[in-house]
């Protein structure tokens, strides 16, 4: 049993899928809405055949439809049923959607295939719950708003990346369908940033992950969450000024004389809090992490350069 499935692949039972082909099936329109029969294959521990058979059945019953993608076949389900027997039903995956984002969802799913016993939170709303419960409020999570005024959606973690949440730590997926640049997962991550620190400020250890599919690519990612760890080191060395300026401050607000005066005064107490507070800054991070992984994909790995 797949435990952040929640028993919803039972509800698959009427379309006559039962055991690893109904997980398979939850885990595929929950976390990418695509799939190859290389993933499928690898997660049933068959071979491509059997994979194929099963893929031909579902499009037959025009439950999904075959794609090509970069000259590879993908298999989409789209059947509407099938996501509201998950209790997905508006769930955009099973709409088309660019090669960028069907590459990332590709991605991303192989990666949740190759750690499936984490806790992960497949929907924006299990996110965003798991977040509030918490004490996180929205306005710090990743959003995006569609329309205006009254007509006004909010997408949280519009991306729809794959995150994992337990009691002591947070994980992030980012997968890069083959950017040039690092500006998308600099951008990604300027957009987990307030979260990020909320999450820290709580105790709890973030983690990144990153899946690629070239060399390149894996060298960029390294180099890129290997900055925010440092970062996050930089933040964490500023502690012992933000707890020296409370104390102060304490002490003045307090209005401890004897501990105003022990600290040379009140003029020197404000010039050591401006000194202090200035160091806190030079130290405060943008994007901060406590650890990453780089992970390449096997199944869709591209080119070595």
């Amino acid at each position: 049993m797949i435990a952040h499935l929640k028993g919803r692949e039972k509800a698959l039972e009427t379309f006559g899928w039962t055991g690893r082909k109904a997980e398979w099936i939850a885990l595929a329109c929950l976390h990418s809405g695509v799939f190859t029969r290389a993933q499928l294959a690898a997660w049933l521990r068959t071979h491509n055949r059997t994979a194929r058979r099963f893929v031909l059945i579902i499009t037959a019953q025009k439950l999904a439809v075959e794609e090509l993608l970069h000259g590879r076949r993908i298999c989409r389900i789209f059947s509407r049923p099938v996501y509201r027997a998950l209790g997905a039903e508006h769930i955009r995956h099973r709409k088309t959607a660019s090669e960028e984002v069907l590459l990332r969802r590709l991605l991303s799913l192989d990666y949740v295939i190759e750690h499936p016993g984490l806790p992960w939170l497949p929907t924006e709303p299990e996110k965003v719950g798991a977040f509030e419960a918490l004490g996180i409020e929205r306005a710090v999570l990743p959003v995006r708003v569609y329309g205006r005024a009254a007509r006004e959606t909010r997408r949280y973690f519009p991306v729809k990346l794959p995150v994992a949440l337990d009691e002591r730590r947070a994980l992030f997926v980012y997968a890069d369908p083959g950017h040039d640049t690092a500006t998308a997962l600099r951008s990604w991550g300027a957009a987990h940033r307030a979260l990020w620190r909320a999450l820290l400020g709580l105790g709890l250890a973030v983690e990144v992950a990153a899946v690629v599919r070239t060399a390149r690519e894996l060298a960029r990612a390294r180099k890129v969450l290997g900055h925010w760890v440092e970062a996050a080191a930089e933040a964490n060395a500023a502690d012992p000024a933000r707890r020296e300026i409370a104390r102060i401050e304490q002490a003045i607000l307090g209005m401890d004389d004897a501990e105003v005066e022990r600290l040379g005064g009140f003029q020197s107490c404000l010039m050591r809090i401006a000194e202090l507070k200035k160091q806190v800054r030079s130290a405060c991070p943008g994007t901060a992490i406590t650890g990453f992984t780089a992970w390449r994909s096997r199944r869709l790995r591209g080119g070595v350069s």
